[in-house]
């Protein structure tokens, strides 16, 4: 039973690490929230309620939970801070010891947040098996679940013009290098209808591009017997939105019919972002990869096959362990031979309990560094030479509210990102499609300026 006039008059303050789906899921928490009475902290406010949502793919990414878990604690004296997400799932109850962290949910429990503060507030009873300590005002919370199974809804856009609308969670592929697994647990999925009522949902909201979110997207019909690409049709019949972008797709799973379908769709965007890894083929097998690079390299072409205007964002890995000299040069050369657009270069970092352990390769840090570099020299030329080609041309772009006095941002339908002066910026033109004409680069060239046509 909930108690609802706990939560009136609170606020509560937000802090999210990591991928678009967490993103997603703290927007979802955030409206649940809301729906009882807790309002968004300001900048400046005191908040009630400190909500982080963590990641844990890294050993960075578990540095920075730490960091933002600590700097919650001290900017909200008094609040009660509740912790979830990866880096909650896998290290419990180190996240239970800060001083401070009040409730640690775990991957089963995170959709069940307003019960368990509910909870909290409304009792007061000596700790359990689960409680790792008690505090005079707060109960506390450790939550560990080995067999994750539940599915936690998530649609949502936060301070975004754009929805965010989680597909699928959890993945069954057991890369050598990742933790996912173990974090998420295995590939779940919701229904297709479900999905579809959702998405009309968020155009009776004003909503009119969605991005689809999940943590292996491509797997989607796992546990409902569906496919991605029937999901991604049924999708494109909503036809109050105007866009659907897909979030990244393993490229054994990408299917040809998929692109075939997306470059010829009403909707769905011609942007894709596809993780690579490497582009040694023995380092793929390595990382227990399910494919070779004349797999990726036969999905790159037929993409721009397709749709030759298409945007292609790619990860790669550096230094993973078993990554020789060598094999990082087949890495580089593979990619640079690719039209591609945009490269997301990371380090390799250990994870405890992971295969990858067991190689005995390793990669030194300076030369991650570098080898990170190089790339990431690559990609700003990629992205570069992408953009120039439509420099002079006109397009369409869905606008995203910008600060009062900042220049304006958006995306045309190929993920172009466009700055708009802010003497033309205008609260009007936020989440409104509008057909510009796009000029030269901006000050730092992350975008191309434009003018309204």
């Amino acid at each position: 039973m909930i108690d609802s006039s706990v939560f009136q008059g609170k606020k509560a303050a937000y802090f999210t690490l990591g991928c678009k789906l967490n993103f997603s899921e703290t927007s979802t928490f955030g409206r649940l929230l809301q729906d009882m009475g807790v309002s968004t902290a300001e900048e400046g406010d005191k908040a009630d309620i400190c909500l982080i949502n963590t990641c844990s793919v890294t050993e960075v990414a578990d540095h920075k939970c730490r960091q933002a878990i600590h700097r919650m604690v001290r900017q909200h004296p008094g609040a009660f801070v509740v912790v979830t997400g990866c880096y909650a799932q896998l290290e419990a109850e180190t996240i239970s010891k800060i001083e401070g962290v009040d409730l640690v949910l775990g991957a089963n429990e995170k959709a069940n947040l307003i019960q368990y503060l509910s909870d909290a507030w409304t009792t007061a009873q000596p700790d359990s098996d689960d409680a790792v300590s008690d505090k005079s005002l707060h109960k506390h919370y450790s939550v560990k679940t080995k067999d994750i199974k539940t599915f936690a809804p998530s649609c949502s856009r936060g301070n975004r013009t754009r929805y965010f609308l989680k597909v699928q969670d959890g993945c069954d592929y057991f890369c050598t290098y990742c933790t996912i697994p173990f974090a998420r647990g295995f590939s779940r999925n919701p229904s297709i209808d479900s999905l579809v009522e959702q998405a009309r949902q968020a155009a009776a909201e004003g909503g009119k591009e969605i991005v689809l979110t999940g943590v292996n997207i491509g797997d989607f019909g796992a546990t409902t017997h569906e496919s991605f690409v029937d999901l991604v049709k049924a999708l494109d019949q909503v036809e109050e939105i105007k866009r659907y972008r897909i979030s990244s797709l393993e490229p054994d799973l990408l299917s040809d019919e998929l692109i075939e379908y997306c470059a010829h769709s009403r909707a769905f965007m011609p942007h894709f972002h596809i993780p690579l890894q490497s582009g040694s083929d023995a380092v793929l097998k390595l990382m227990h990869r399910r494919y070779d690079s004349a797999l990726f390299a036969h999905k790159i072409n037929l993409i721009k096959e397709y749709m030759p205007d298409a945007f292609i964002g790619v990860d790669v890995m550096v230094g993973t362990r078993g990554e020789t000299p060598e094999f990082f040069e087949e890495t580089y050369d593979f990619l640079n031979s690719l039209d591609v657009t945009h490269l997301h270069v990371f380090p390799y970092s250990e994870r405890p309990g992971t295969a990858a352990l067991r190689i005995p390769y390793v990669v030194s840090d300076k030369d991650k560094k570098l080898r990170s570099k190089r790339l990431i020299e690559m990609s700003d030329v990629k992205t570069q030479t992408f953009y120039a080609k439509y420099i002079g041309t006109e397009a369409e772009v869905l606008f995203e509210k910008a600060t009062r006095g900042k220049a304006m941002h958006g995306f045309t339908k190929n993920y172009i990102r466009v700055e708009l002066p802010a003497a033309q910026s205008s609260d009007e033109l936020d989440n409104q499609l509008i057909r510009v004409r796009l000029g030269d680069f901006n000050h730092d060239k992350t975008a191309l300026k434009c003018e309204i046509i």
